[in-house]
């Protein structure tokens, strides 16, 4: 199922309070899930960003613009209970949301910024935190098609040590020399003595070819003339249907991964290969510890 949206969740959220009378954030999760039909993996689903839980957050909001709404009292720090106008509002269940967007757009009146009432604040931030990255993605595999195939393949090397392969040992990468290489543009010692290699081959290609099962078919050749069971094969571009098909179903030992120009930006981008922090937004939450200690009045 899909997450649903903060406005789905508003009348429902204020239907619960009815029947609870008081409740936390937290109690809404359980509840909520199994009436939209959510399994585990969605509801403890994280942003992108890792910046939390999303359904958890829609359910925050929710419950946020229903008592700045005045529709739902707090009688205390975090405590959630509807009130008479919230009562009312549930015979049309169907006018919540609205009246919900009608109140807070006449608290703001100066406030310009145009109110969505299916996104969060977080959903928002996470909105432009993916439109940044992909933006990135693609200046990068831009800025990689403009240089030489030779850069290429000593960046995927590099690229590959920064994710963890070769480890700690000693000249564990290797780009292979030119046309000689027999199909092999790199190597990656897994071991101190060379016994575990990863071969890899990378193909500089305009974005929209699609490397066909014929490719991979000649790399995994080469890879039984080099004596290796592993490779990895790069491309800025993507692979048809069957090159996948025959890499997903290998027979013997011999394991090969495909990686395409979307997932190559990405991992770039991760890694922070060529790439310098920008901005760091700090985003902070009340510690819940702290303040139940405080003596209530």
């Amino acid at each position: 199922m899909e997450i649903p949206k903060k406005s789905e969740i508003t009348k429902f959220a204020l239907e619960l309070l009815k029947d609870e009378n008081e409740m936390k954030a937290k109690d809404f999760e359980r509840p909520l899930a199994e009436l939209f039909g959510l399994n585990e993996e969605e509801v403890n689903k994280l942003y992108d960003s890792g910046n939390g839980p999303i359904f958890l957050d829609r359910i925050q909001w929710s419950l946020s613009y229903l008592s700045i709404s005045k529709v739902v009292d707090k009688p205390k720090r975090g405590v959630y209970k509807i009130n008479e106008t919230g009562l009312e509002l549930l015979q049309t269940p169907d006018k919540i949301e609205t009246y919900v967007q009608k109140q807070l757009k006449q608290r703001k009146p100066s406030d310009k910024t145009k109110l969505d009432a299916e996104l969060t604040p977080k959903d928002n931030l996470e909105e432009s935190y993916n439109k940044i990255r992909e933006s990135s993605h693609n200046e990068i595999l831009d800025t990689i098609l403009g240089k030489s195939p030779r850069a290429f393949e000593y960046l995927v090397v590099n690229l590959l040590q920064k994710m963890g392969y070769g480890g700690t040992v000693k000249d564990a990468s290797t780009v292979t020399k030119g046309s000689h290489d027999g199909g092999i543009d790199g190597v990656i010692k897994e071991d101190v003595l060379g016994l575990g290699r990863i071969h890899i081959q990378a193909k500089r290609y305009d974005r929209s070819n699609v490397v066909g099962r014929e490719e991979i078919q000649k790399f995994v050749g080469a890879l039984a003339v080099a004596q290796s069971n592993k490779g990895i094969f790069i491309t800025t571009s993507d692979y048809s249907k069957g090159a996948k098909d025959y890499a997903n179903n290998l027979n013997g030992n011999t394991n090969v991964v495909l990686i395409n120009g979307e997932q190559l930006a990405r991992y770039i981008y991760d890694y922070s290969l060529g790439m310098q922090t920008e901005q760091i937004i700090e985003l902070k939450k009340m510690d819940s510890d702290f303040w139940d200690n405080l003596q209530d009045e």
